[in-house]
């Protein structure tokens, strides 16, 4: 129990490390683009309440996600139940000022699907933005869990299951697995095959990358 309280102080609550980080990531998209409240955006994987929060929000915001969408929408906003790496014709047929993505590629399922969404990536909007965790920094950020994506994924499926600082311990083998077989950590390399006209920003923990973003302006 005192370790859950722990990941929610680190991850989860309003206060804890992870919000401020992305609070901070919110700052360094509107300094990057400097003219983001004018903007139409496309968020791959998002939440239009994410939006709510943000110091700068764009004019235009369509969150895509497989999620069940909101009841209600702001006016400034728009939601489709759709697949980011198999986007239907309706919405690869528009184009946007820029596409935005957070902590999603590592989801999506294997390099072809990431490689399918960064190409509708790159042809829907001159400029993106698209951060994933670093594969090569020693937490892996989803179980707060020294090493783990290093781990066979037997044993990563048994992490997920039992430890303590887990989003929800104790969940079936199924569930676990489940989990584990859809989330991939990527490092540098892939990023810039995924993005070979982007330039890779890392963000840093204690010296060590935490996160790269793929950016293109």
């Amino acid at each position: 129990m005192a370790l859950h309280s722990l990941r929610f102080r680190l991850v989860d609550s309003p206060n804890s490390y992870g919000a401020r980080r992305r609070a901070q990531r919110a700052a360094w998209l509107s300094q990057t683009f400097p003219d983001l409240a004018e903007m139409s955006v496309l968020d791959l994987g998002g939440r239009v309440e994410s939006w709510t929060k943000v110091p700068v929000r764009p004019a235009r915001v369509h969150v895509v996600n497989l999620e069940p969408l909101p009841a209600q929408l702001p006016d400034w906003a728009e939601a489709d139940h759709a697949d980011a790496c198999e986007l239907p014709k309706e919405i690869l047929s528009r184009r946007y000022d820029l596409v935005f993505s957070n902590s999603v590629l590592e989801h999506v399922g294997g390099h072809e699907r990431r490689r399918r969404m960064a190409e509708a990536i790159r042809e829907m909007a001159p400029a993106y933005w698209v951060q994933t965790p670093y594969r090569y920094f020693p937490v892996e950020p989803h179980w707060v869990a020294p090493g783990m994506q290093f781990l066979p994924v037997p044993a990563r499926a048994l992490v997920a299951r039992k430890w303590p600082l887990a989003y929800t311990p104790g969940k079936s083998y199924d569930a676990a697995m489940r989990q584990v077989l859809t989330t991939e950590l990527i490092g540098r390399a892939e990023m810039r095959y995924l993005f070979p006209d982007a330039t890779i920003r890392a963000e840093r923990l204690l010296g060590l990358t935490k996160s790269i973003i793929a950016i293109r302006k």
